[in-house]
């Protein structure tokens, strides 16, 4: 049987963690970086945001996601959230743990809403999995998102209150 949970991230994971996210980025159909981090940036970068977790099966780190403030100021009460899952893990299920985690942790750290900027229109998947969770699709930017192919697409801004 396997055991999937979610738990804040450590030290120890940050390797795995690191080579999930720049599945994502050299993918260059989800994520807006263009280059990958080395571990050290990896360590930094994760340490930086206002929550960062995992998602393990069996005790190996599958998927991770970052949580911080959509923006500054009088927009501060609102999160962002960026997801990460390994190519081999996906449709597992992992994705909608981590986001389910999410929205409890940006509630937990204060938030009033989550928000994503940029969910790129051929991610059905994932807009799938948001509108299953009760996130509502706010707008599209037309063309907004240059995939790593050198094509402009769509891209959605999702929305979920969080408190």
């Amino acid at each position: 049987m396997q055991v999937k949970v979610t738990r804040p991230y450590r030290e120890a994971d940050l390797e795995a963690m690191t080579a999930i996210w720049n599945e994502v980025v050299e993918a260059g159909n989800a994520f807006p970086q263009t280059e990958p981090l080395t571990l050290e940036e990896a360590r930094t970068f994760f340490a930086e945001q206002s929550h960062t977790a995992v998602a393990t099966v069996n005790g190996q780190v599958r998927g991770l996601y970052i949580l911080h403030p959509n923006n500054v100021g009088r927009c501060g009460h609102v999160s962002n959230a960026s997801f990460a899952v390994a190519s081999d893990s996906r449709g597992e299920g992992i994705g909608r743990l981590l986001v389910e985690d999410a929205l409890r942790a940006s509630a937990a750290c204060g938030f009033r809403g989550l928000q994503f900027n940029a969910v790129v229109a051929s991610n059905t998947r994932a807009q799938a999995l948001y509108e299953s969770l009760g996130f509502t699709r706010i707008g599209m930017i037309p063309g907004g998102f240059l995939n790593g192919k050198g094509v402009y697409e769509d891209m959605f801004i999702y929305y979920h209150e969080t408190a």
